[in-house]
């Protein structure tokens, strides 16, 4: 039976989950609004694909269409150079932040007159402002410009009244950028208490390193706030409800069998509910033949992507990442285990091990480890690799 033209698939993954498709976070949400509306620095920890980029979208668009904060949003993955970092921090402070305070585009754009070095502003064809910054000037000049912009939002928030927080996504690319921006960012910031400063990162070490390394600028100068993975509780309660909306069943045994395979992973859990709708029609239940129909969808779709993995593991990772796909949560390091799965010496399997945990591929679990990465373990054992 075909689906009714409106019905459409209530599961997103790969794109910010937005309104009705993000998922829980109640807590998170409302510590991160009061924090952005009190001036709290706060740094968000979690691996990729957790939904850090979405829960500050959430937030942000709560406290904007509150009219409580103003918010600028700077993807320091987008921005390979410094350059490019003054550019993206230029046009996001001036759609965000003097777009809103001044409605005359002429005194929007005199906030950016006095830089160091003057960028070249351009329309795009949305209509939007551009930003560049020519070649041909010393580096210090740059820096002087960067720390004019870092210090704008205070300044014109503090004019206005009105309260103000800088968000960057994936902060810790500023050490690949140039690691002596974080000095000077760190000066800036702390005497601007009244802004809320926002980083959002994914490779865990390295953020533990530049907020709770003492020797480093930013130690100890925001409130940490660490996302795991949402309670099976929760979401169980958000497939069945999805899915009985739409005019599909699905019972505890299946919503286990999802959870068991994704770990309750937010992008995991999404991407094989997407999948599952889609291979059960309208007014049927969700079967254990379908959830496996789902999951070859799902295993096919992602097959690029862990093949790319695969290629770029060492032999010991690899062989370590069978041994986790067959059995996960035992010490790895052990003479029984290493054995069972013809795993190299112990100095060899630790430093796999470390390089696979930081790539974010697997995770701690009691006293041993599991691959984190949704799907990779099922690909493994189903592949031949």
């Amino acid at each position: 039976m075909a689906d009714r033209p409106h019905t459409t698939n209530p599961f997103r993954y790969g794109d910010l989950a937005l309104d009705d498709a993000f998922t829980d976070r109640v807590q998170e949400l409302q510590e991160l609004k009061a924090d952005m509306r009190n001036g709290q620095n706060v740094v968000v920890f979690a691996p990729r694909r957790y939904g850090k980029s979405s829960l500050i979208w959430r937030a942000a668009h709560e406290l904007i269409a509150a009219r409580q904060v103003l918010i600028a949003q700077v993807d320091l993955m987008k921005t390979p150079t410094k350059e490019r970092f003054a550019e993206k921090l230029a046009a996001s402070i001036y759609e965000d932040v003097t777009s809103s305070l001044f409605k005359v585009k002429d005194r929007a754009i005199a906030a950016f007159r006095g830089l160091r070095v003057a960028p070249m502003i351009t329309v795009d064809q949305d209509g939007s402002l551009a930003f560049s910054f020519q070649t041909g000037y010393a580096p210090s000049d740059l820096d002087a410009t960067i720390e004019h912009l870092l210090e704008l939002p205070a300044k014109l928030g503090a004019e206005r009244r009105k309260r103000v927080a800088l968000v960057f996504d994936e902060f810790q690319e500023i050490v690949n950028i140039d690691r002596r921006l974080l000095p000077l960012m760190r000066s800036v910031f702390q005497e601007q208490p009244e802004v809320a400063h926002v980083y959002l990162g994914s490779k865990r070490h390295m953020m533990e390193q530049i907020f709770s390394d003492v020797n480093e600028p930013f130690w100890r100068s925001a409130r940490q706030m660490e996302l795991g993975v949402i309670p099976s509780a929760v979401f169980a309660d958000f497939l069945r409800a999805r899915f009985q909306r739409t005019s599909r069943s699905i019972d505890d045994k299946v919503i286990d069998l999802v959870l068991e395979t994704t770990h309750s992973h937010p992008y995991g859990t999404q991407e094989l509910a997407y999948a599952l709708w889609e291979v059960t029609p309208r007014g049927r239940a969700v079967t254990a033949a379908r959830f496996n129909e789902a999951l070859t969808r799902v295993l096919r779709s992602e097959n690029g992507h862990f093949s790319r993995i695969w290629e770029r593991a060492s032999r010991a990772q690899r062989v370590t990442l069978e041994a986790l796909a067959k059995n996960p949560g035992e010490p790895p390091l052990g003479n029984a285990y290493r054995r069972r799965h013809n795993l190299p010496g112990p100095s060899t399997v630790q430093r796999a091990l470390e390089a696979l945990d930081d790539d974010e591929l697997i995770e701690r679990t009691g006293d041993g480890y599991r691959i984190a990465e949704p799907f990779l373990a099922e690909w493994i054992l189903r592949n031949d690799v």
